[in-house]
Formats: C-alpha cells, structure tokens, sequence
C-alpha cells in the first residue's frame, strides 16, 4: 500500500512539473504572430465604397508638398504633377502598384527567435509614441523623458513574452541636439533589447549617421542588409494630403540603407482629418497608398508598412482621444482596409487618455486592443505603456501591458472546434461513469497549459487569501517585478569591443 502511494505521488509530481515547465512555442496559448480578422466592422458595401473613394481622392485632389526628387521617382511611376503643384495619381497606378506590392514581409529581430512575420491577418502587439514625459506612478505625476528611461523601457520590452516588439516608445529630452537624439535613440534601443525595433530620423544625414551604426551593431553592412533589425517610422505626410517634405528626403534615405519603412499617415478626426470615421479611412488610406507608390517607385519591392494612424478627436475640446471607442472603430476599420487590399499594415491601439494606470486606463487600453487584435492587425502599435494621449508614457503600465494583451491575444486566438473539443466522450464519462466533475480530468490537466492564459501579475485571489497575502496592490507589484528586471544586466548589451568602437564614434549618453 505504501510503495502504491508514493507511486501516485511520484505520478503527481511529474506531472505537476511538467505542466510547470515552459512551453513550447507553438505550444503556448498565445504567442506572436496569431490569426485575427474575425471582427468586421465594415460591410463588403462599406469596404468597396471607401475604396472608391480613395481613388477618387488621390486622382481628383492628390498629394501637395512634395520633394524634388519624390516628384521625379512618382512622375516617372505615373503620377501627375498639376499646375497648382500637387501630384494626382490615376487609378490604374494605384491599382498596379497594389497589385505589385510585397504581401509578405518579415521585420527581423537581432535574436532571430523574434523574428515577426507580417501578412494576411496575422497579430502582433508592440509599443510606439513620442512621448515626452515619464508617468511617475509613485508620486503620481509627471516629469520629462530620459534616454536613460527609453533604454529602461526597451530593457522591460525584451523580457515581457507578449510585447513583440519596440517601436521608441518616448522622446530623449535631456538630450537637446536632434543628431546626438536621434543616434542615441538608436543606441538605446538597441542595446536594451534583441527584438525588432522601429524608430525615426530628424534629417537624411541622421539616417546615414545612424545606418553607420547599426552596421557596427550587425556586424557589417551585409549583415545588417541581410536581417535589417530596425525600421523606420516615416511620418511621410502632414494631414491633409501633403507630403512631409523632410520625411520624405529621410525615407528615400533609409529605403537607400536597405531600412524597412512604416509609411505612417496620422491625421487626426475632427481636426486634420474628416470628422466622420468613414471619412478619416478614406484619407489615410489614400495618404498610405500614396506612399506606397513612392516607396516602389524608389526600391520595387521595397519593404514598407502601410501604417493608417488616423487618430480621434474629443469634439468639444479638440483634444486628442486615443482612449475612446471611436478610436477603437478607427483601427480596427484601417486594419480591415490593409486586409481588403492584402497589404501588411499597423495602426495604433491600446492608448490611455487615462493620466494613470487606473480603471480608466484598463477600459481604453483593453476596449482597443481586443478590437485591433480581432480586426487581424498585423501591427498594433502603442498597445502598452502609453497614458495622457500620448503625452506620457508609463514603465510600470508597460508592465501592466503584458498581462492585458495576454488576455486580448486570447480573444485573437478565438475558439477551436474540434472532434476532441466538442467533448461528448468526456461529458459522458464524467456524468455515467466518473465522479461528477472535470477537475482531475485528463483532459482538463492537458489543456491547462495550451488553451488557458494566466495573468503574471493580475490577482485572481479570493478575498480571503487576498487578505492573508498582505491585501496586494497591483501597481506595487508592477513597480517590484520593473525593479527586478532593471537589477539585471540587459541580454541584449553590446560585445564590450563593439560597444567601445561605438562611443569612440558617436557621442552616447548611456554610462559606459
């Protein structure tokens, strides 16, 4: 009798230690990369009526403000450029380069293990913004963003499973010289993480400066041209339908670096985009496509987002509202246009207007990004950490972030129905010939790894225990587990010669 318990003991346990031990990736609940596009906000009507309106908008009104030598690579695509100076593109352009343009593209990690492939209406989660303060969640207020708190965000992003990539989440504004900013953006992100990175660029001769360096990071221009593991964020237009004219001369720079682009159209309803929803698609989606011919006409082929960023304005105040509903509809209407034309696109999602990481900020953050996810966004950027519309960004929210994308990507992950799912054989054998109940089920124990997510940090207690462990408070978990991960090393630091060769060409913040 004794040798038969400790058997079912040892069973037990092994058990026990094999639902413990990490997965697998295609094992694991949630992952990167996970098929959304079950929620259509827009009718098959609605989609082909804003398409036609987008062809109306870019032959009839077209595009002002563009540089010289976007207006040589476009005409010589098939654009028109106008007596009044703004360049009109037939529909038989747009169409072709629709139909030219790459279904398919991976944004590289420098860990290849965070590789991100973007197409067809596949979801990944990550941060993004130019926020100029830091949420000081301890005293409850504001103050301005270091480089020092971006290395620390990227630092965070490395180890949370469910942000998939860092898009420079806030501005440096201790650093006053837009060259020094920008190349140690650069360096900031980079050695606070190995997943994809996206950033931006002052001026063209910045980019170059800053390829310089990422092929010192890479381990060469070939390497670096082989596995680009940074993108650019390339504000190419100023809403309504001008191109950005120094963004412009940055993106033909950094397509010449071999850089992927996020062609990133961000109007704003109500204010500097038509007030109605419908209306603020139709022009984003023009300006992207606009880009999109740009872009090819200067590298066939060339890898470039097609980032819809139209954001939502408060009526009454005109102040920016990425937390409302509104802005939830927006995305996830822009997300079923990219897959209305097959093209691999980011959004913005997951913004709090919430000054704190309060309930307010729970709804704005979750409302949006549940609906980016199931509207199939391949890129949901701003999903985590960003708060005041924008204005700030929050290290432990970030944290936050992780377990309530979790939860969305959940959603994403949908239901499987299946001959073993359906369960008939377990109902029966459950209720005529077992104990009434699935707890100990096998079924039950096989599944509770790969179908369920569990949150990191959220409490799930009863009152009673929740009592009996010190009644704990989230955001002091939040602000421990942001302590605990910046009391190590980052995995992603530089090999010391490397990181030596660098700080004797470029002049960087970060203590050695």
């Amino acid at each position: 009798m004794t040798e038969q318990i400790i058997r079912r003991a040892g069973g037990r346990s092994a058990r026990r230690s094999a639902r413990n031990a990490p997965l697998a990736d295609h094992l694991r609940p949630v992952r990167a990369g996970l098929e959304g596009g079950r929620f259509n906000p827009l009718s098959p009507q609605a989609e082909d009526r804003i398409h036609a309106a987008v062809l109306d908008a870019l032959e009839q009104i077209g595009l002002a403000d563009a540089p010289p030598s976007g207006i040589e690579y476009m005409t010589n695509a098939g654009a028109i450029l106008g007596n009044d100076g703004r360049l009109r593109f037939p529909r038989s352009l747009i169409e072709d380069t629709i139909a030219r343009a790459n279904r398919s593209i991976t944004l590289y990690g420098r860990d290849p293990k965070h590789d991100l492939e973007l197409s067809g209406s596949r979801v990944h989660y990550g941060t993004a913004g130019a926020a100029v303060h830091v949420v000081d969640v301890d005293g409850r207020a504001y103050r301005e963003s270091t480089v020092q708190d971006l290395f620390d965000a990227a630092r965070i992003t490395d180890t949370l499973d469910n942000i998939h990539f860092l898009q420079r989440p806030m501005v440096c504004r201790d650093i006053p010289d837009n060259r020094e900013l920008d190349l140690n953006t650069v360096y900031a992100c980079s050695a606070g993480t190995t997943k994809h990175i996206g950033t931006s660029f002052t001026e063209p001769s910045f980019a170059a400066d800053a390829l310089e360096m990422l092929h010192l990071i890479a381990g060469g221009e070939d390497a670096w041209r082989a596995r680009p593991f940074m993108s650019n964020s390339n504000c190419f237009v100023v809403p309504p339908m001008k191109f950005a004219t120094e963004s412009c001369l940055v993106m033909e720079r950094c397509i010449a670096g071999g850089m992927p682009i996020l062609l990133l159209s961000a109007g704003q309803a109500g204010a500097t985009a038509p007030a109605p929803i419908a209306g603020a698609i139709v022009q984003a989606v023009a300006e992207c496509l606009a880009g999109l011919v740009y872009v090819n006409a200067v590298q066939p082929g060339h890898p470039a987002i097609f980032g819809t960023w139209p954001f939502v304005s408060d009526l009454r105040t005109g102040a920016m509202s990425g937390g409302s509903g509104e802005q939830a509809l927006l995305s996830a209407g822009c997300a079923q246009m990219h897959r209305y034309y097959d093209l691999p696109g980011g959004a913005a999602a997951g913004i709090a207007d919430a000054k704190l990481p309060d309930m307010q900020a729970g709804w704005e953050q979750a409302t949006s990004n549940v609906m980016a996810g199931l509207s199939g966004l391949n890129m949901v950027y701003e999903a985590a950490g960003m708060h005041a519309s924008l204005l700030g960004f929050c290290l432990e929210s970030l944290i936050l972030g992780d377990d309530l994308i979790g939860q969305a990507l959940r959603c994403v992950r949908g239901i499987e129905v299946t001959e073993d799912t359906v369960s008939v054989d377990v109902i029966r054998a459950t209720c005529l010939e077992g104990p009434g109940h699935y707890l100990g089920s096998d079924q039950t124990l096989a599944l509770m790894q790969t179908e369920y997510i569990y949150p990191a940090l959220g409490d799930r207690t009863s009152p009673k225990e929740w009592e009996e462990l010190g009644k704990p408070d989230l955001l002091q978990k939040a602000t421990a587990r942001k302590s605990e991960i910046l009391s190590r090393p980052s995995a992603a630091r530089f090999d010391p010669a490397i990181d030596s060769v660098i700080r004797d060409r470029f002049k960087i913040h970060l203590p050695a």
